[in-house]
């Protein structure tokens, strides 16, 4: 009885760590999404300050070309709209990631409990 309860603990054990592993990737890519709202918030901010005398250059591959203000414009702010709609979907990721984990360590504990007393009853049996 004891080996059973060990092998179905070996597995929730492995379910448990490949879940953290999942937690882990997500929580950096989501830092990831967080620098890339900060650094187009700065470029929106800067693109804030200019009129419409100024002129603004998109880098494309290795060749500045010449961009509109008002498009420029709108390129970041829906690119900081797109960033957020990840960083919320990650966030939503992230909290059912952190209940399975709870319900994984949940089995676990319980099995481990188990497994205590299919110890116990097999050193007293002997």
């Amino acid at each position: 009885m004891a080996e059973a309860i060990q092998k179905k603990m070996k597995a929730e054990l492995d379910k448990y760590t490949q879940m953290q592993k999942d937690v882990s990737k997500s929580m950096s890519a989501r830092q990831k999404l967080e620098t890339q709202v900060t650094e187009n918030n700065i470029v929106k901010e800067e693109l804030d300050l200019l009129d419409s005398t100024n002129t603004v250059y998109k880098l494309i591959g290795p060749v500045l070309v010449k961009q509109d203000l008002d498009e420029a414009k709108a390129t970041v702010t829906k690119r900081l709209e797109y960033i957020n709609g990840e960083i919320q979907r990650y966030e939503t990721l992230l909290k059912d990631m952190e209940k399975k984990s709870e319900q994984h360590r949940e089995v676990l504990s319980s099995l481990q409990q188990e497994f205590q007393k299919a110890q116990g009853m097999a050193v007293g049996k002997a």
